[in-house]
């Protein structure tokens, strides 16, 4: 990356110097949920928020097109709902694709100005961005606790392990009994949910519990797969044996209806999921959020520029906590996002892994 052109100035009010807006008015949002963008319902906790760094009275306009992770789409939602309040003129599409799904059926094609994320970008979704003449710009957003959730009513389990885990998803094994793997679980089939294979949860759940296998399947195809995070909750309330696992905001939009396990790992004892154990990092699954911008059109489109600026600037704001469920980003996280968009700007940003 090319060195900041701002050193000693506080980067939040400098952007503007490189071109981009840094006043934030703005308008209306449409989502994939029939919401219109108002943070409510089906999407995690937001829709709450009571942040908001922008100080409005702007003159933008224009659309911007959102895709991407379902795990990353409540904070996404929630700031353009923010940015659109003073913002009338710019209008917002947010769709959840899934990360994969995202990059490959809009972002790489050139149909989005942002793809969220719940994994970093992929090498080969690198390359076919270059090969489209487009420069992904990374910033990161929030830190999620993934959540491992069985049914209210299953008390034979409080606590399991990433071997255990890894041992039901596997195609290597397929369980087909909770004794099967441990012989203190009931002789009942398991009823699995999870995310659907274009979402980057599911990625992060094979690379990270699954591992490698020998079969030619990544993980067991006896699931229900889906974008719809609450419909994971909704199908692991429903039968007793049932077990899935989602981000850590959907299972704080669903407390009364799952329960969360808590995870160990090589033989260490059982953590949680929460905020905190995300931000320390000694939960199991814990994990960092992104979003990543399309170079060409953050230098084509002040309105972007200017959006993008406010979403840096909302990552650090305690909502983020306290009415989505992810840990916010740290001032030094907000410092490198800001930095990142400079360098886009003035198109001297070059993604690095």
């Amino acid at each position: 990356m090319a060195p900041s052109q701002f050193d000693g100035i506080t980067r939040r009010n400098a952007i503007k110097a490189l071109g981009g807006a840094g006043a934030f008015a703005m308008a209306g949002c449409t989502s994939d949920d029939g919401n219109g963008g108002n943070g409510n319902g089906g999407n995690g906790n937001g829709g709450n928020g009571n942040g908001g760094n922008g100080d409005g009275g702007g003159s933008l306009s224009g659309d911007i097109r959102i895709s991407g992770s379902s795990t990353v789409y409540p904070v996404a939602q929630e700031v353009s709902r923010q940015f659109a309040q003073n913002n009338p003129d710019v209008s917002f599409n947010l769709t959840r694709d899934g990360s994969g799904g995202g990059f490959e059926n809009v972002f790489i094609p050139g149909d989005s100005d942002i793809n969220n994320a719940s994994r970093p970008i992929g090498d080969d979704e690198l390359q076919r961005c270059r090969d489209n003449g487009i420069e992904p710009v990374e910033f990161f957003i929030a830190q999620d606790a993934l959540t491992v959730v069985v049914n209210n009513d299953a008390d034979f389990i409080d606590s399991i392990s990433l071997e255990d885990l890894a041992t039901i998803w596997s195609p290597d094994t397929m369980p087909e009994t909770w004794a099967e793997v441990n012989s203190d679980w009931p002789d009942e089939p398991f009823d699995l949910y999870g995310p659907a294979s274009t979402s980057g949860t599911y990625d992060y759940f094979i690379e990270t519990v699954v591992g490698e296998t020998e079969s030619d399947q990544e993980i067991r195809g006896d699931f229900e797969g889906t974008e719809e995070d609450d419909l994971i909750a909704q199908g692991v309330a429903g039968n007793e044996y049932a077990l899935g696992y989602l981000p850590f905001a959907y299972y704080t939009n669903n407390p009364d209806t799952v329960k969360a396990l808590s995870l160990s790992e090589s033989g260490g004892d059982p953590v949680e999921p929460s905020l905190e154990g995300a931000q320390s990092g000694n939960y199991p699954l814990a994990r960092p959020l992104f979003f990543y911008g399309h170079m060409g059109k953050i230098q084509e489109k002040d309105h972007l520029q200017a959006f993008l600026e406010f979403y840096i600037n909302e990552a650090d704001e305690d909502y983020i906590a306290e009415d989505i469920g992810y840990v916010p980003a740290s001032d030094q996280m907000v410092e490198d996002n800001l930095t990142a968009l400079e360098e886009a700007i003035a198109g001297e940003y070059e993604y690095s892994a």
